[in-house]
């Protein structure tokens, strides 16, 4: 497995992202710090210069396995659930965006609080598969695969537990629509995150780490030999990509997360 952080411009709000400001400086530091690479939280990809942050990573050594959407829904307020089909139309139509620019830096795309913070209700969730279903089929065409989160109940009402994702993904029925597990949202809503990753299987495409506290790996109580174990069992050989609170601070919360992990692999 490889390692990844999460990265954002300065104006991000989300506060898990240890890494936000000049992408050519943060990028030296993931670099550094001895990640492989950077996943990238990106609001809208029409607002940013994607030559050049394409030539960064290039120059750094480093790949995007992913890129983040829950901006769009935390700054914006766009979803898949909103009763509102223009707020809908415009949640797609973003996806789509970020899909592009997917395609381009062979990145997985993340769908979790694009799917918005509404009650689940049959037609609330008939929006949100027919939005995931259409950027799917997108995304197909593009050779990009979208990434599900489920989100503890503290930021969102609607896909919360990975048997949760496993429904909705067999509702939304595409080859690649697959599920991401993060750790700190398991330890909040799963009875076992062992259980829970042996029943995505084969579905995991991707692995955000936080420790119980959401700081870094081993800041935390959670059992990180124990999560390895298991991805390994279950044929897992992506990233795993930190999605963290800067604490201390970000440079020494990035390090300690390599520092960690890169033990535990190397077990």
């Amino acid at each position: 497995m490889k390692l990844s952080i999460a990265v954002s411009s300065p104006d991000a709000v989300f506060s898990a992202l240890a890494l936000k400001g000049e992408y050519e400086e943060n990028f030296a530091l993931v670099k550094e710090a001895g990640f492989d690479g950077a996943e990238l939280a990106i609001k809208d990809p029409s607002k940013i210069d994607k030559e050049r942050l394409e030539s960064l990573l290039t120059r750094f050594g480093l790949v995007s396995p992913a890129m983040g959407t829950g901006r769009a829904f935390g700054e914006e307020g766009l979803c898949f659930s909103s009763p509102d089909e223009t707020v809908r139309r415009a949640a797609v139509e973003r996806i789509c965006s970020h899909i592009d620019f997917g395609a381009r830096l062979k990145s997985l795309i993340i769908i979790g609080l694009i799917l918005g913070k509404n009650t689940v209700t049959p037609e609330s969730e008939g929006w949100a598969v027919e939005c995931l279903a259409e950027c799917a089929k997108y995304a197909a065409g593009k050779g990009v695969c979208l990434v599900i989160e489920p989100i503890n109940r503290y930021e969102t009402s609607f896909i919360i537990t990975v048997d949760d994702c496993l429904r909705f993904l067999d509702r939304v029925g595409a080859d690649n629509c697959r599920i991401l597990l993060d750790t700190f949202h398991m330890n909040i809503e799963e009875a076992s995150i062992e259980a829970s990753m042996r029943r995505a299987g084969e579905r995991v495409a991707h692995v955000h780490v936080a420790d119980s506290n959401r700081r870094h790996p081993g800041a935390g109580h959670i059992d990180f030999r124990s999560v390895v174990d298991v991805l390994r069992e279950i044929g897992y050989d992506g990233f795993l990509s930190a999605e963290i609170l800067p604490h201390p601070e970000p440079a020494a919360a990035a390090r300690a997360t390599v520092e960690f992990l890169r033990k535990i692999l190397s077990e």
